[in-house]
């Protein structure tokens, strides 16, 4: 089989079109992991602290912490990397305190958000910006 000039001109132009599909994608995956978590209730805020770095040197490990007094849950999401889901941390009614501390990897300058389900079952949120000057998982 001969490939003419406009399969070519066919071909290139689908993979133009190709690549420019997953950057809406990539902002709907982090909207539809979080109401996937929150089952599409409105999360409030307070009552949720979140400490991230303002700027992170390496974005292959980037440390976290959240801390949701009376949470039941607790989900992070990084809603710039290409699986918005970093972590899902559960409370037993026997827990201490409802923190946990991670790395997590950010693959550019994006915002990492947490969700904590408290025990009256609402949600509340905590949003914080996180600068990456070296690439983490894409580049």
């Amino acid at each position: 089989m001969t490939m003419t000039r406009r399969d070519a001109l066919a071909l290139a132009m689908g993979g133009v079109a190709a690549t420019m599909l997953p950057l809406p994608a990539l902002a709907d995956a982090s909207a539809d992991a979080i109401a996937k978590f929150t089952g599409g209730a409105a999360a409030g805020e307070g009552g949720l602290t979140l400490t991230a770095p303002e700027i992170a040197e390496n974005g292959n490990t980037v440390p976290i912490s959240v801390d949701a007094p009376g949470a039941t849950e607790i989900a992070v999401y990084a809603t710039g990397n290409p699986t918005p889901e970093v972590a899902t941390f559960k409370f037993g009614p026997l827990a201490g305190s409802q923190m946990a501390s991670i790395r997590i990897r950010l693959s550019k300058t994006q915002d990492v958000v947490a969700i904590a389900k408290m025990a009256d079952g609402s949600f509340v949120q905590a949003k914080s910006t996180v600068k990456v000057t070296i690439g983490g998982c894409g580049g």
